[in-house]
């Protein structure tokens, strides 16, 4: 295993290019920053698509958001792959795939409720190639340059959705929605290109993770209820997940009414779209400034801070703010989401080692399904309070998690981790050698 940090430098504060530096995360990185890219392009096209050939403004929805539940889904039932297969052909395999997806849609004019299918059954896979690829740079970086490069995804991915929406955009103009396909599909090709050529041939116990059959007897879907069960069962590694899940699933709740917002307070068109960029503009200038200027320990003192700052500048739009005080109060909400990064080395320590494709699958593939909910909820409570009172409302939700997770998160200064392998936690949150688990 590659390392560009030890565990016990945990006040040591490693620089981006130090985390650049590490050949493995590099191109994870930068074929996760053109596959994000690629997902925006496809999801807006596919969603151009179905409107176009039915007219119907919710199928158009359910087209935007039909990959998203599915991966929690994918997640519980396949999620032990992660972890039981080899890295290479994984993550080279789930691009593939999902390239051959995005060719199929652009080739072949199915019925909607196919092409629909063909999306939905693409995603299940999604949380165990993400899961194998999540794992292996926890593998390959350690104590903080592991945070930052989660810092860096963030930023990338910030950065890619954006590019790859404006892309969308420009591509469907001059080409149509089916060559813009055409074209996500051919991004998602170079990247298990890339992966198949440059990614060392590692087999599960070399990576980090647990060979074939070291998760117990049984199929993958056995192991992968299994192993779900014992991560959600822990304490400690529950908690973890639901702080990262909680609040951006009540933002994005908000998030689904600035449309609505905008129409009702008459806004000048196209000022929906630049309150819809405030929140990932905020997101990227939160993860840059806390990832690279505050050392490991301030980071996890301020998760809780950072979380209602996620949630409080929100409850602003109770008093229907105009265009300027709406884009402060969104931009301060994203700075907020930067909060996570003092909690990736808390979860990381928290998860056994032969577990971790599988729980980084079902910390993402949960935190997307709670993020297409948290929409339909908001949306609900504001037919009742109008959409400045619902996003309010969304934003005392993350301002009372944070109350939540003040009870018992206590960050506690990093400490030399001789073997991070020791055994799973037991149901108190602590690991079975007896050791707290973080």
């Amino acid at each position: 295993m590659t390392s560009t940090a030890e565990p016990a430098q945990g006040h040591h504060r490693v620089t981006y290019r130090e985390v650049l530096a590490e050949p493995r995360f590099r191109l994870l990185f930068w074929t996760r920053a053109v596959s994000i890219t690629a997902d925006a392009l496809r999801i807006t096209t596919f969603s151009v698509l179905v409107f176009a050939a039915t007219g119907s403004p919710l199928l158009s929805a359910v087209a935007f958001g039909i990959g998203f539940i599915p991966q929690l889904f994918g997640s519980l039932l396949l999620g032990s792959l992660a972890d039981r297969l080899p890295p290479r052909a994984l993550i080279t395999g789930g691009y593939a795939v999902t390239s051959a997806a995005a060719l199929l849609l652009a080739l072949v004019r199915m019925p909607i409720g196919a092409s629909l299918g063909v999306v939905a059954l693409v995603s299940l896979a999604t949380p165990v190639f993400h899961g194998a690829s999540s794992r292996l740079v926890a593998q390959s970086l350690e104590g903080d340059a592991y945070v930052l490069g989660r810092s860096l995804n963030n930023i990338a991915g910030s950065g890619a959705q954006l590019f790859g929406l404006a892309l969308g955009g420009a591509v469907v103009a001059a080409l149509g929605p089916r060559r813009a396909l055409a074209v996500s599909a051919a991004l998602y090709a170079g990247c298990a290109l890339a992966i198949r050529t440059r990614l060392p041939s590692l087999q599960p116990g070399e990576s980090g993770g647990a060979p074939g059959g070291a998760r117990g007897e049984g199929g993958a879907v056995r192991a992968s209820l299994r192993g779900a069960g014992l991560l959600l069962r822990g304490r400690t590694v529950r908690r973890l997940m639901l702080a990262q899940w909680l609040p951006p699933a009540f933002v994005a709740g908000a998030e689904g009414l600035l449309v609505a917002y905008a129409g009702e307070r008459h806004f000048a068109p196209g000022w929906y779209a630049v309150l819809m960029g405030c929140l990932p503009v905020g997101m990227l200038l939160g993860d840059l400034l806390v990832g690279r200027l505050l050392r490991p320990p301030a980071r996890e003192r301020l998760v809780v801070p950072l979380i209602a700052l996620a949630g409080l500048p929100l409850t602003g739009f109770a008093a229907e703010p105009g265009v300027g005080v709406s884009s402060c109060l969104l931009l301060l909400s994203g700075f907020g989401y930067a909060y996570g990064l003092g909690l990736q080395r808390p979860f990381l320590d928290a998860l056994p080692q032969e577990g971790q494709g599988q729980a980084f699958g079902l910390l993402g593939s949960g935190g997307m399904t709670l993020q297409g909910v948290g929409p339909v909820c908001v949306g609900s409570v504001a037919a009742g309070t109008g959409t400045g009172g619902a996003i309010a409302l969304a934003g005392g939700a993350v301002a009372l998690t944070a109350g939540w997770i003040l009870t018992w998160y206590a960050p506690t200064p990093p400490v030399p981790v001789p073997n991070r392998s020791t055994g799973p936690e037991n149901g108190t949150g602590q690991r079975a050698s007896g050791s707290p688990a973080r």
